[in-house]
């Protein structure tokens, strides 16, 4: 009797720490398995926006994603509550959702008039029948046959409270280095709304630049306090360096060559586009044009329905280097949304010395993509560099969140959101 309860103690302890293995590796905006592509989660009919519905409101996203094996799966989501820094909440579920915590995603259709066979699934969130009642952080996931362990993706979203109100502003850094570079943002939050008894330890500020997650600026306290309102106006917190308005490719249509392409080769089942090779911008003037900031829209110029009747392409990038030599000291990557802003080695772009380039090569749909080029150190993959340069005047988006957690909450509440741009002016070609 002794042994069976030591032998069920260590398979309970094992179960434990498998299950708890799997959620602490489970990252947020991640696809896990090869047959997914053109993953979205946005508000409701606003494919340019960042995935965030206001708490016991009627705000709605749209979830929207192909499957390549073009057949019929069962695919299923849930809910799961994070922290402000994504760290998966240690609470049951039924604690935050109302209602069922799986749900089905039902509605799907199979493509139409393009050459690679897909089937497109998509859902409105949240469903009336399973729905988040706290606000906070969010991994959606996606998964397939009712078992959590068979994940295909994720996605992060966020339920706002609004309880805090944000004034916020862009300036240049004073620091002469940074001062042509740079952009500085300098904020209040106004939390009048909560009962705060320690301020600066209970509520912890997080900003995006382009709803990006990757650098992200967070951990920093406030600079004053003064009765309710919290002041962030310290010269060494909020910098972000400007970048450059992002490069384009217009794919809308893959006969109706855009600027970009050079060439395409169009076969029986399949379509490959080739790029013209790109060159860095960092000598060059600022010039000021509309960009998405680093996103893309799924669309045609056909008139076709872009979630299921448009089609998919290889699509080949290039990169030139300075002097056409390979930079010894760095990896050179493709980034943007349409990469998920991700540096991970399958990613990374090859040299090819026959050629003096950078070569990679993405299965993109049919649309409109905003992209760059970054150099990640090869001993320090922390230290990154845009290939295009850094201008103070650089049209940017810019996102504060705020997050409150009480003595006795077991999870930081989101209570505070705004956007806003670094640009107020309406600039014409050049600044």
């Amino acid at each position: 009797m002794k042994s069976i309860k030591i032998a069920s103690f260590l398979l309970i302890n094992f179960i434990f720490l498998f299950f708890t293995a799997h959620t602490i590796a489970l990252a947020p905006d991640s696809i896990y398995v090869n047959n997914i592509r053109t993953v979205r989660l946005y508000n409701y009919g606003d494919q340019l926006s960042m995935p965030v519905i206001k708490l016991n409101s009627g705000d709605q996203l749209e979830l929207h994603f192909d499957d390549l094996d073009a057949d019929v799966k069962y695919y299923y989501y849930t809910y799961q509550l994070c922290n402000n820094d994504w760290t998966p909440v240690d609470i049951n579920q039924f604690d935050y959702i109302k209602g069922f915590t799986q749900l089905r995603i039902s509605a799907y259709r199979f493509s139409s008039i393009a050459l690679t066979r897909y089937t497109h699934y998509q859902a409105v969130i949240p469903d009336r029948s399973g729905y988040p009642t706290r606000s906070g952080n969010y991994i959606l996931k996606v998964y397939l046959n009712g078992d959590t362990s068979q994940i295909a993706f994720t996605k992060r979203l966020m339920v706002v409270d609004n309880r805090a109100s944000i004034l916020a502003r862009v300036i240049q850094p004073f620091t002469p280095d940074l001062f042509q570079t740079h952009q500085r943002i300098q904020f209040t939050v106004d939390i009048k709304g909560i009962d705060a008894f320690n301020a600066g330890q209970q509520v912890k500020v997080v900003i995006l630049k382009n709803f990006r997650w990757d650098d992200a600026l967070k951990n920093f306290p406030p600079t004053f306090i003064r009765g309710t309102t919290l002041e962030y106006n310290s010269e060494n917190i909020g910098i972000f360096p400007g970048g450059k308005e992002w490069r384009w490719l217009d794919i809308t249509d893959f006969h109706l060559q855009s600027e970009r392409v050079q060439n395409a080769d169009y076969n029986k089942g399949s379509t490959e586009i080739y790029l013209k090779p790109d060159g860095p911008l960092n000598g060059q003037r600022y010039i000021y044009y509309r960009d998405y900031n680093g996103m893309f829209v799924s669309s045609s110029v056909r008139g076709y329905n872009p979630l299921w009747e448009t089609d998919y392409a290889t699509v080949h990038f290039y990169f030139v280097p300075t002097s056409g030599v390979a930079y010894p000291d760095k990896n050179i990557y493709l980034f943007g949304q349409l990469t998920n802003y991700n540096f991970a080695d399958s990613l990374k772009m090859v040299f090819n010395p026959d050629k003096n380039v950078y070569e990679t090569h993405l299965l993109l749909k049919q649309g409109y993509y905003d992209y760059t080029y970054e150099a990640v150190d090869k001993n320090n993959p922390g230290i990154r560099n845009e290939l295009d340069g850094n201008y103070y005047e650089t049209e940017n988006l810019y996102t504060i969140l705020v997050y409150y957690k009480s003595f006795t909450d077991r999870s930081d509440q989101l209570i505070g959101f705004a956007t806003f741009d670094s640009r107020t002016d309406k600039p014409g070609l050049s600044f």
